[in-house]
């Protein structure tokens, strides 16, 4: 008996290693080099390509593609139909599988629905990618991101909470109490981890 739980209409390709208590709902497709952690759960038309990296507690929504070269650590949410991609120039008629970049989603990293996500960039910790969003840039830890192109409008816990800084440059979680500090115009960090 599987460890993890598989909807009759997907296809797990051979050799995909899948963890314990992870669920995958109807017509979805994991190819057989890719990695999924355990306690994730991959909705409804999802793919998931070869060299993709999945860490534990995901939440991978309906019609999201997750293409070669995409690792997404522990506790990320990828909203419905967000696009990941993995060249920067295609061409149908071209062959750029030696150009796809990388592309790293930190831990508890929250992309909202259709947002679409250029390749060879990096989602920093516990940032917030709202709905629709084109990101073509890093971002840093804890940012809130909108629009197309992307710019940034606040800060957010590890919670989900906007953050107000005082004149100290500190903001607490109005849900978890945790504190954070911004330093500069563009860099926040939880305080709570640094002790």
């Amino acid at each position: 008996m599987s460890s993890f739980f598989v909807h009759e209409t997907s296809i797990i390709d051979v050799g995909a290693k899948i963890g314990k208590d992870t669920k995958i709902w109807h017509f979805s497709h994991i190819m057989s080099k890719a990695v999924i952690g355990e306690k994730c759960n991959i909705g409804q038309n999802v793919y998931i390509d070869n060299n993709v990296k999945i860490g534990t507690g995901v939440k991978i929504q309906n019609n999201v593609s997750v293409y070669a070269n995409v690792e997404v650590e522990d506790d990320c949410f990828l909203g419905p139909s967000m696009v990941f991609t993995n060249v920067v120039n295609p061409r149908a008629f071209v062959e750029r599988k030696n150009e796809f970049k990388n592309t790293l989603v930190k831990r508890g990293c929250s992309i909202g629905a259709n947002a679409t996500i250029i390749c060879g960039i990096t989602l920093g910790e516990y940032s917030f990618v709202g709905a629709g969003t084109l990101v073509n840039k890093d971002i840093p830890p804890y940012a809130m991101v909108v629009g197309v192109p992307m710019r940034t409008i606040g800060w957010i816990s590890k919670n989900g909470q906007k953050l107000s800084f005082n004149e100290d440059g500190i903001g607490i979680c109005s849900i978890t109490k945790e504190k954070y500090k911004i330093i500069g115009e563009s860099k926040v960090i939880c305080l709570e981890d640094e002790k």
